[in-house]
């Protein structure tokens, strides 16, 4: 079973990025399950229409993160769409949920989305102990997990990949937006990568305009971040997991658009 996930979709761009490319990406890794962090589809935030057009392209989960709630609009429409996910361990009574077991081709894919507390100044609850409660809330309902583990701290991704190894069987980071070199298979069978990367403008910080985040390091008055134009590109990552729910192999995704 090859999974493809897909890294930080960024605005206008990365949206189209993944209505145009979704199909031929999946043809070409034969996936047969795609999960695509979608938090920042609206910059800080995600509205209905763009999870709409994500779910149409071919994603069959959408998780989110810090900017979950940063359009408002989303609050409502999570409440009655159990396919788009949002950090389970958000503390207090948040609308949503943040995991589920979903059909993948006749097998049973439980998705965890988790949010990271080094350097996230969030409050969450402890992603560790919540993975844990869910795990055992699901026991014996799913073939395979995933979890997409939203954090900023390199050493907070790789410490929960060898807590969780051999339970879940591929843990992706997202959240920097840049793509990280580690993708591996650690001792217990669990697929890791820290940051699958983002899939929006590729000459820009972050999929931002690269003068207005200079400004901010500059000491200038600081701007409203806005999308920056041009080429654009996708990253993320394919996982193959086996029917004992190990991963076999993880393969890095990064693709640059032409025009």
């Amino acid at each position: 079973m090859k999974i493809l996930a897909i890294g930080d979709v960024v605005g206008k761009g990365g949206v189209k990025a993944i209505e145009r490319n979704l199909t031929a990406l999946k043809q070409k890794y034969n996936a047969r399950f795609v999960v695509i962090n979608g938090e920042n589809a609206d910059m800080v935030g995600i509205l209905p229409e763009q999870a709409e057009a994500l779910f149409r392209a071919g994603a069959d989960v959408i998780t989110l993160g810090n900017h979950t709630w940063g359009r408002r609009q989303i609050s409502s429409y999570i409440e009655n769409e159990p396919s788009l996910l949002r950090p389970h361990n958000i503390p207090g009574d948040a609308p949503g949920i943040g995991y589920g077991i979903f059909d993948a081709f006749g097998k049973r894919a439980l998705v965890i989305n988790l949010i990271g507390r080094c350097g996230m100044q969030f409050g969450a609850d402890n992603p560790f102990f919540t993975a844990d409660r869910i795990l055992r809330e699901c026991e014996g309902k799913y073939d395979f997990a995933l979890c997409d583990f939203h954090a900023e701290a390199t050493s907070e991704k790789q410490a929960f990949s060898f807590y969780v190894d051999g339970r879940i069987s591929a843990v992706w980071g997202t959240h920097t937006h840049v793509q990280t070199a580690d993708e591996k298979i650690l001792p217990g069978g669990t697929g890791f990568i820290c940051d699958l990367g983002m899939t929006g403008p590729y000459s820009s910080v972050i999929g931002c305009v690269p003068e207005k985040s200079l400004a901010t390091f500059l000491g200038k008055i600081p701007e409203r971040f806005s999308e920056a134009s041009g080429r654009l590109m996708i990253n993320g990552a394919c996982f193959d997991i086996s029917d004992d729910g190990k991963c076999c192999s993880v393969e890095r995704i990064n693709i640059i658009l032409e025009d």
